[in-house]
This record gives C-alpha cells, sequence and structure tokens, in this order.
C-alpha cells in the first residue's frame, strides 16, 4: 500500500478538514457537433454562442465542430456540474437542429477536407490559434484531433500550501513545497492512471469508418463495429491521440525548472518530417514551425501543471514565473450513458485519487519508470479488462487487479476523511462504486458499451446516435431560469466585442507578432 508522505489524521486535528472541503476542480468537456444523419457539422460556430476566442465557458478544440465547455473552478462536485448543465442547456437550445455526439470516439467523418479547423478571426492571436491546428492537421491528420474526452481541474485552495507547509515541511517554502508536491501528485498519476482507464474506459470499440484503410489489431463485431474484446479506451491507445514525432521525447517531471527545460528542449529541437513540411510556403503558413512541438499545448500527456496564462503568455513562462496553480487530468473518457459524459460519484473519486497521488510518497522517475507507465496504459488500454492481465514495475510484473486493489485501500482513510469534511458518505460509496468494478469488470463502463452493442445487435454509429439523441432531447426539455438565459447571452455579446476589440488594436505583422511570443 502507498505510505503516506504525511500522516493525515494527525493533520485532521491539526484544521486539515476545513482545507479538504475548500478543493477546487473545474471541467472541460469536448462534444462534436453533428446533423441527425451523424455527418460532422460544416456549419461556423454559431454565433448565439459567442467569439470562441474569447468567450469565458464556450469556445472550441481542433474543430469548428468540436465544442469545449469548460466550468469555472468549485468546491463541490455538484456545483460544478450545475454550471456544466447549464451551459449543454444553453448549447442545445442554440444550436439550430444540429445536436452533440455523445462517445469520445468520432462519428463518420467523411475525408480530411470535411473536417473544419477552427477559426478564432484575423486578430494575430486568432490566426495564431488557427496556424497551430492547421499545423496539426498537417502533421498528424485531422482524424485524429477530432477525438473528445474530459478533462479534470483540481487543486487546493493557495492558503493552504503555507499551512501545509508549517505542519509538514517548516524549513520549506511554501511556493516550493507547493510545486514539489504537484509535481509529485503527477508522477504518481502517470504510476497509476492506468486505474481510471480500467475503472472509466468508456471507448472499447469504435466506428468501422474511423480507421480507413489504416492497419489494426481490432476484431469486428458481426461486421457492425471494431473493437477489442477486454479493451477499456481505445482514445489513450495508439489508434487515439497519440503523436509518433513524441515517441522519444522525455519530460522530466522530477522538479518545475526540469520540465520547463523539457518541454523548451522540444520547442527548439527540429523534427526532420516537419522541417520537409516547411513553415511558411508561398506566403502561406503550414505550421508555426518545424520542431518537435509547435507549442507547448501540443504535448500529448495524460496529465499537466498548469497555470492561468496571459493571453500572449506562453505556459511555461506562466509557470517559470508563478508556480503550479492546479493539474489538468486529460485522460478521462466521455461516458456516453451520462447526458454530461461524467457525473457526481466519477468527480468524486478523481478528487480521492488526486488527493492519495499528492499525499503518498512520490519518487523521482526515471525514463525506464516512463517506459514501464507507457507499457502499462498499453497494456490497459487493450487488455485492461482481462483477469490475469499484468503490468510492468521496475521491481517486476503485478496482477492490475491485485494492484488496482492495493490503491483503492490506501484512499480507504482518505475517503473517511473527505466525508468528515463534507459531512455524509459520498466519497465512501463512490469508492465502493469503484471496489466493486475492479472485482466485476463486467460494471465497468467499457464492459457496459460491449454489452450494449452485443445484446442489441447494432452498430457503434447506431448505438452512439440514439444516446446522442436522446441527451439533445432532454436537455432542450430543461429551460434555463431567465437569469441564467441572460447571463449566456450577455457572455455571448460581450465575447464578440472582445473579440471585434482584438481585432481593431493588432498593429503589427503577424510574423512579428509570432516572432515576439516566442521570443519570451
Amino acid at each position: 500500500m502507498p505510505t503516506l508522505h504525511c500522516p493525515l489524521d494527525a493533520l485532521a486535528g491539526e484544521g486539515l478538514l476545513p482545507w479538504l472541503a475548500r478543493i477546487q476542480r473545474g471541467i472541460e468537456k469536448e462534444s462534436l457537433r453533428i446533423h441527425h444523419d451523424g455527418a460532422l457539422a460544416q456549419t461556423p460556430h454559431p454565433a448565439s454562442l459567442g467569439s470562441a476566442l474569447t468567450h469565458p465557458c464556450i469556445t472550441t478544440d481542433f474543430s469548428e465542430a468540436l465544442l469545449e465547455f469548460i466550468t469555472a473552478p468549485h468546491e463541490t462536485p455538484e456545483a460544478t456540474l450545475a454550471e456544466l448543465t447549464d451551459i449543454h442547456r444553453y448549447t442545445h437550445q442554440h444550436i439550430g437542429d444540429e445536436i452533440l455526439w455523445s462517445n469520445s470516439m468520432p462519428c463518420p467523418l467523411g475525408t480530411d477536407g470535411d473536417i473544419p479547423v477552427a477559426r478564432y478571426g484575423s486578430s494575430n492571436i486568432g490566426t495564431m490559434k488557427t496556424v497551430y491546428r492547421q499545423g496539426l492537421a498537417n502533421r498528424y491528420g485531422k482524424r485524429m484531433q477530432t477525438i473528445a474526452g474530459i478533462h479534470y481541474n483540481f487543486s487546493l485552495p493557495e492558503a493552504f500550501w503555507p499551512w501545509y507547509a508549517r505542519h509538514c515541511a517548516p524549513t520549506m517554502g511554501w511556493q516550493d513545497l507547493r510545486d514539489s508536491r504537484y509535481l509529485g501528485l503527477i508522477r504518481n498519476f502517470r504510476r497509476y492512471s492506468w486505474l481510471l482507464l480500467y475503472l472509466f474506459g468508456a471507448s472499447p470499440a469504435i466506428c468501422r469508418t474511423f480507421l480507413g484503410k489504416r492497419p489494426h489489431k481490432l476484431q469486428t463485431m458481426d461486421g457492425l463495429a471494431l473493437y477489442a474484446p477486454w479493451g477499456t479506451s481505445l482514445r489513450m491507445g495508439d489508434l487515439g491521440y497519440q503523436s509518433n514525432a513524441q515517441e522519444a521525447l522525455y519530460v522530466n517531471y522530477n522538479d518545475l525548472r526540469s520540465y520547463i527545460h523539457s518541454l523548451r528542449t522540444a520547442l527548439a529541437t527540429p523534427h526532420p518530417e516537419f522541417t520537409r513540411l516547411g513553415i511558411k510556403v508561398n506566403g502561406e503558413y503550414r505550421q508555426l514551425r518545424d520542431t518537435i512541438l509547435q507549442i507547448e499545448n501540443e504535448f500529448y500527456s495524460s496529465i499537466r501543471p498548469k497555470r492561468v496564462a496571459g493571453r500572449e503568455q506562453t505556459p511555461s513562462a506562466a509557470l517559470e514565473q508563478s508556480g503550479i496553480e492546479y493539474v489538468e487530468v486529460r485522460c478521462m473518457d466521455i461516458n456516453p450513458f451520462l447526458p454530461l459524459g461524467i457525473d457526481a460519484d466519477t468527480a468524486r473519486f478523481l478528487d480521492l485519487f488526486l488527493l492519495g497521488c499528492l499525499f503518498w510518497e512520490s519518487p523521482p522517475s526515471s525514463r525506464e519508470e516512463a517506459l514501464c507507465m507507457r507499457e502499462n496504459t498499453r497494456r490497459t488500454v487493450y487488455e485492461g479488462r482481462h483477469p490475469l492481465t499484468r503490468l510492468l514495475t521496475l521491481d517486476g510484473e503485478r496482477g492490475l487487479r491485485e494492484w488496482g486493489q492495493e490503491l483503492l485501500d490506501g484512499l480507504q482513510s482518505i475517503a473517511a476523511l473527505m466525508d468528515m469534511a463534507c459531512g455524509g458518505h459520498a466519497y465512501r460509496n463512490s469508492l465502493q462504486q469503484q471496489l466493486a468494478k475492479l472485482a466485476d469488470e463486467r460494471l465497468t463502463p467499457s464492459a457496459q458499451v460491449l454489452s450494449q452493442l452485443r445484446t442489441r445487435r447494432c452498430s457503434y454509429f447506431d448505438f452512439a446516435m440514439e444516446l446522442s439523441e436522446q441527451h439533445a432531447r432532454n436537455f432542450r426539455q430543461q429551460a434555463l431560469p431567465e437569469a441564467t438565459l441572460q447571463q449566456f447571452r450577455q457572455w455571448a455579446a460581450s465575447s464578440i466585442a472582445e473579440q471585434q476589440q482584438i481585432e481593431r488594436t493588432d498593429n503589427e505583422s503577424f510574423d512579428d507578432f509570432l516572432a515576439r511570443y516566442f521570443s519570451h
């Protein structure tokens, strides 16, 4: 069982519980806009949703059709999900006859030419966002970029860290302790995130059209879907969001300076394939630059240290200046059975898991361990529900279920503390749900998806379309309170006005803007 960094039971008597009750969590959720026949929407980002460049909670990701909803951080899972519900209601009621795709793996997409790259207006910052996405399209193809997921943003209040430093590391500055513990959280998360793929993975099957002629090892289910019989989250495997150019990239999470240096090295190192592609050809940008990463956000990771950056500030500059503010979990599939793709019990377990990763001892990691982590992800993606699946450690192999049981047992005391802090038994109940899934793989979302496909003998497309239509009807039938409706209308109008103001005040060429941005 993992060892705690600091004795939590003793800290509970010193005032830990009020801090646990003030954990901040926010959600970012991606969804494709589609028509009722399943075709990807070709319409521009709806003006009724505001400016994708400046709106506080409704934007786009890679494609003009790939919406991204962003909640503010909240102190309870219920408040976070209530805001996400309002965003869904407003959006469904303002996208005409279109609906949102309910799954992580996308609908039939047509050709790459049928996938519209997101547009953010004529300003330099808006142009940069579009060129970056065009670079992704040229580097990896557009299909991979349409895969959707849920990001979970997690932090403890900033004022927690001076308190924690006094009790657990009195000789260490609280900012250094904060950065050290968040990086320790990230190292542990990368060691153990395979457990989240097992418990919450919901993409064991994909539409037959998604891969085209790309080689694969999936099986065919009655000619209706491609699937991995014991799979969990194909989205997180080599058929999903991956980059061959990043295969050899080792990012060091042992301290903040090393992490920033790792990313900046990738930003400065040309990649032969991307150099051949060219940067600006015949006056048009094909990518922002020809290095391994165009910008830091291109680094594909299951979790990131984050700090809210200024509009023209790089993420690493924000981290270097002010340290880590929160962590962003990026490995969660959309659960197609849930209207929001996530529910309060899932959020509560993520809180527990992240607190465990934070408070458990977290030794430095290495290149060798990073290879074990990558292999464990692969094994869980394709064979995670098989009762005999084994995972790698630096000391040899372990059974997935044995190791998972040990980790969940290690969360029992944290669940008890969270229930003491928040009242009730919700955290222990959430943990019990995950223990049941570990004991019986049929309870996992991935097993339930495959069960639906088998029982109903329907295609992946028909399965996902039915759920998409059902969720859309439910959200459209839920009227928003007038004050909430007016708030969304105000955000839409003010975001459009803000974008126009940015465009009016741009006074340098795009080339000069990029040179200045990358010089920071």
